[in-house]
């Protein structure tokens, strides 16, 4: 959920209506500057490429196709559409790339006039290129590794370049592969922090039975799955308005350990 939440009139939406970012907070996504790879596309992703002066996306990564990480897939249209022919300007083209696994998913996502996939490849909007698991994009190694989801995937990125490695798991990553040497020894993690269990809206209490069990761990849990991975780093991201925390209430967790941060939109890191 974006914060503030429309219409919630609760103290953490209340106080993003009133101080905005980083308080407030738009969906998941992520630009990599190195090869001008954009990762998912939110509702509300125009938005952010604009804010954050972003000049050209030359590759599109999905890390799954839930709609809070897709919604905005038609921005590949209003970047690079020419209205004069109805098709793409061919400089401005953007090469999609996904895990094989997701080739069938992808038509799902659809309009009225059919898969979007479908349109948008023969505009010219976007050129798709699947592969098994392993793709370099520039001076990029990228792996992903997929997350079963009970026949659905989700994917954990991993990006290494020049000795550097970065772990991009942000959202439905449990189990997590932590089987896999690739996500080990990361100079930077990029994860979901899982369920805050306590201090939540309403007093809720998770039951142990709770469907966000089956995707999240707790945020106790996420902590230690970093250390036996050995993260030098931990970035915390796609935080949640019912977690009932403010931007000043992760400032202060964060505070308490050495090797943590809580993302807020637009934040730059250097890997």
């Amino acid at each position: 959920m974006v914060i503030p939440k429309p219409l919630c009139p609760c103290p953490v939406c209340e106080e993003a209506r009133k101080k905005g970012v980083p308080y407030e907070r738009t969906g998941p996504s992520l630009f990599v500057h190195d090869e001008n790879i954009l990762i998912d596309t939110p509702a509300e992703i125009a938005h952010q490429l604009n804010r954050s002066r972003i000049g050209r996306i030359d590759y599109l990564i999905f890390t799954h196709l839930d709609p809070d990480h897709v919604e905005g897939f038609r921005v590949v249209e209003q970047i690079t559409l020419d209205f004069r022919t109805w098709c793409a300007y061919p400089e401005k083209q953007i090469q999609l790339l996904l895990p094989e696994q997701l080739r069938g998913y992808l038509r799902k996502i659809q309009s009225v006039y059919g898969p979007l996939i479908d349109y948008y490849e023969t505009q010219g909007f976007v050129r798709c290129t699947y592969f098994p698991e392993k793709v370099t994009v520039g001076k990029i190694q990228a792996t992903a590794i997929p997350v079963d989801r009970g026949g659905y995937f989700s994917f954990v990125y991993v990006l290494e370049k020049g000795g550097k490695r970065l772990v991009y798991a942000p959202c439905d990553i449990k189990p997590f592969p932590e089987h896999r040497a690739e996500v080990q020894g990361a100079d930077l993690l990029i994860i979901q922090p899982g369920i805050f269990e306590t201090g939540l809206k309403h007093d809720f209490v998770y039951p142990e039975d709770h469907i966000s069990r089956t995707t999240l761990y707790t945020f106790e849990q996420t902590m230690a799955l970093a250390k036996r991975i050995k993260a030098a780093r931990i970035l915390f991201v796609h935080l949640e308005e019912y977690w009932n925390r403010g931007h000043d209430d992760y400032v202060a967790l964060q505070a308490k350990f050495d090797n943590i941060r809580f993302a807020y939109d637009g934040m730059s890191i250097v890997v």
